[in-house]
């Protein structure tokens, strides 16, 4: 376990959410111990060359319902629903948003940079949830302290819960183990067959996405910090939803968005 110096840069949004500097860094990508599911395998050291902007939380159903106009998520009741993560949203749903948000946010400063909203990678996703560590959660490797970092079913009620409630991992991120799953922007692939880069993974004509983290519905074993899943693009879940990377950059974000659309059919 690597805990980030303090003073680690971060910055907030209009909705009092905070975004945490990831440095760039070299982690091994799935299960080197042989103990996971034969998806996690073989492991790759993949090196991260990029800084980018984590969420500290997942997006809730509040900003979303602020950007789209429209909440579908399951969980709606109570006073603190809209603290809870949006859920029931697929990986179009999520596009459309990302390009609302990059829309309203393309002449906006943070830190004093221009910068784009997106998915993370999954090399990205495990890096900052591992956050140094080697062993089956960032804490270690017995399921007996879960509780305290995550929602799983054995937990959880049968309902989300609001984002941050339980203790954050090294690095400062919250609910990277269980409450629900989160969409990452690589296309899925049984394996890491070819290693993996910090970009995402991309296939010809693949629908099928990776999702990352476990949810309030499934067992401890799935919120591992190597645990991988995958769905395809139009599936909606309540125990589906996401996270936004913040990414600076050195031009305008029409620019970059510009150049993005012309490599993205590349195969990482």
């Amino acid at each position: 376990m690597v805990v980030q110096p303090p003073g680690t840069p971060t910055f907030g949004d209009v909705y009092g959410a905070t975004y945490r500097l990831v440095e760039p860094g070299e982690f091994v990508l799935g299960d080197s111990n042989t103990s996971g599911h034969p998806s996690e395998q073989p492991s790759c050291t993949v090196i991260i060359t990029e800084p980018f902007f984590l969420g500290e939380r997942h997006v809730t159903q509040a900003q979303w319902a602020d950007v789209m106009g429209d909440n579908p998520s399951k969980f709606q009741e109570g006073w603190s629903a809209g603290l809870r993560p949006v859920e029931n949203v697929n990986y179009d749903d999520v596009q459309l948003f990302l390009n609302r948000l990059n829309d309203r946010d393309k002449d906006a400063l943070y830190l004093g940079l221009y910068g784009v909203w997106r998915l993370p990678s999954e090399a990205e996703w495990e890096y900052a949830a591992k956050a140094g560590s080697n062993t089956r959660w960032w804490f270690g490797n017995k399921d007996v302290e879960l509780d305290e970092y995550g929602w799983h079913a054995g937990n959880s009620g049968g309902t989300t819960r609001e984002v941050g409630l339980k203790k954050p991992n090294s690095w400062g991120f919250f609910d990277m183990n269980g409450l629900v799953n989160e969409w990452c922007d690589d296309h899925w692939e049984r394996t890491y067959v070819g290693g993996r880069t910090q970009r995402p993974h991309r296939i010809d004509g693949c629908d099928s996405f990776v999702v990352r983290g476990g949810s309030w519905f499934t067992e401890s074993d799935s919120t591992r910090s190597g645990s991988r899943s995958h769905a395809y693009r139009d599936k909606r879940s309540d125990g589906l939803g996401f996270r936004l990377v913040w990414s600076p950059l050195d031009v305008q974000p029409d620019e970059a968005v510009q150049g993005a659309s012309s490599d993205s059919g590349a195969v990482s």
